[in-house]
């Protein structure tokens, strides 16, 4: 491709996203080959074993290329985009002027605080090849992905499903082509049926317009196993997690055996593995619990409730007694440092909290939780539970805890030992608080009864230590007014 005097290309790579994920995969494309990109501007969204990220170039000036379709899995190092740098086209800025290098950032929300300008179209000098070739099996790009023909969007659904483009008017656009495009959007849903030989164009959708979701392919999937029609509505798909079928089992190396399902762990499936197979292999973990009366913690939220004012969660309170008790014992707030042989203690308290979500277990951290009261844990409980549940989480939201609490309670248990979330020295686990007998001031009674755990990795204390910590927790649970020393 010819470019204007001065510009010469320069290749973004697929960054390191962090928490030592090696590969994210391709959602959807932000920019297209010909448009105009500032310094940090997000050009792709892609997903990994942790959340849905943006990802900014940090070159500005003209997309010349990009590698890889959406649903493509690419590695870390893997080229994105190819952009041209340099002098500004006289189409593209009404003056003269040298495009950025770069801002060396690499993550939405690390990068400049300018907000990037819409993107513009730039007339090439000379077409783009509209030819395109997907990354292999093991992730590495090939030849990039040029732009799809102007054709709207029903186009772009057929021709990223792998079916034959179609017109705006839905009509096909070649022979032998069938009636229309494929209505789906979601190019998770295109993967899923790729990857289980599912032609898109045997169902009928239950989304809006016909839309097919992940349900509909989920459902025709179990359908095909029973030997059933493939035909399914809207009240015919259970939003209750479904167990896998052997339609559904991820394609492995080792061959399956009559009555076994083989599932390959990875994504963030496999990242949760990784990190707690390491956590048990580092860390010399011990765990001591005790049983608490929480009937006055109980009490006591009510009572903030019926205050009026935003409501408080029982888990912001639980977050609120952890940092007072970090501050009396500050030993498991902290983590070791294996090389150096050393035990880093943190000033600061960045809580990580175990949600479980439909793409697995997450851990987000609220930030400096030291500091914020049960109103602003309780908000920030709730926004990032949320995001966690919608794939949104930022790198930046799921590392950097010095600290975990997991209420493993709301699964109707009682006890747990949980392994401890590496490299972090402790996790509080919380179990279901229920009625049970209890002697309460000499007598016998009817309490609401929670048990206590503590893992705490043994290199960082001993059991004093822990046994203090966690007998203060108990104390705060079964008289919250023990907390206004530290308020």
């Amino acid at each position: 491709m010819a470019h204007a005097s001065g510009m010469h290309s320069l290749e973004f790579k697929l960054p390191d996203l962090g928490e030592g994920l090696t590969e994210a995969e391709i959602v959807r494309w932000l920019v297209e080959v010909g448009d105009l990109v500032t310094i940090d501007q997000p050009v792709v969204e892609v997903e990994t074993a942790k959340a849905m990220v943006e990802v900014p170039c940090p070159y500005g000036g003209v997309v010349t290329a990009r590698f890889g379709e959406e649903g493509t899995e690419l590695p870390v190092g893997a080229p994105l985009i190819t952009v041209a740098v340099g002098e500004r086209p006289a189409s593209a800025s009404g003056s003269g002027g040298t495009a950025s290098e770069g801002s060396g950032n690499v993550l939405v929300g690390y990068g400049t605080s300018e907000a990037p300008a819409r993107r513009r179209r730039v007339r090439q000098e000379r077409p783009v090849s509209g030819a395109s070739a997907a990354a292999g099996p093991t992730g590495a790009a090939a030849e990039p992905v040029q732009a799809q023909a102007a054709a709207g969007p029903a186009a772009a659904v057929a021709t990223q499903a792998g079916e034959p483009p179609a017109s705006v008017n839905g009509q096909a656009g070649g022979p032998g082509a069938d009636d229309g495009p494929v209505p789906v959007i979601s190019p998770l849903v295109r993967r899923l049926a790729r990857q289980n030989g599912l032609d898109l164009r045997e169902l009928t959708g239950s989304g809006p317009d016909g839309l097919i979701l992940r349900a509909d392919v989920e459902y025709a999937l179990r359908a095909s196993v029973q030997g059933a029609t493939a035909a399914p509505a809207a009240e015919q798909h259970p939003r209750v997690p479904q167990a896998p079928s052997p339609a559904l089992a991820s394609r492995s190396s080792a061959p399956a055996a009559p009555g076994e399902i083989r599932t390959p762990l990875k994504g963030i499936r496999g990242a949760v593995a990784d990190k707690l197979a390491r956590s048990r292999r580092e860390i010399p973990d011990a765990t001591c619990w005790v049983d608490a009366d929480a009937t006055e913690l109980m009490r006591a939220r009510a009572a903030m409730n019926a205050a009026g004012g935003p409501k408080i969660s029982l888990l912001a309170l639980l977050a609120r007694i952890c940092t007072a008790a970090l501050t009396r014992f500050p030993e498991l707030n902290s983590t070791v440092d294996t090389e150096a042989r050393e035990v880093v203690r943190f000033d600061h308290v960045h809580l990580g909290f175990a949600a479980h979500t439909d793409r697995g277990l997450v851990v987000p951290v609220v930030r400096d939780a030291h500091v914020r009261d049960a109103e602003s844990l309780t908000a920030e409980f709730a926004r990032l539970t949320e995001a966690g549940r919608t794939g949104t989480l930022t790198p930046g939201e799921l590392t950097g805890g010095t600290f975990t609490l997991n209420n493993y309670g709301v699964f109707g248990v009682d006890g747990s030992t949980p392994i401890i979330n590496h490299p972090e020295a402790a996790m509080l686990g919380v179990g279901r608080i229920v009625p049970k007998p209890w002697v309460h001031e000499g007598e016998l009674a009817v309490r609401q009864v929670v048990q206590l755990s503590l893992t705490f990795d043994h290199r960082v204390c001993d059991g004093g230590v822990a046994g203090g910590f966690l007998r203060y927790v108990a104390d705060c649970v079964e008289q919250p007014a023990v907390l206004l020393r530290t308020l």
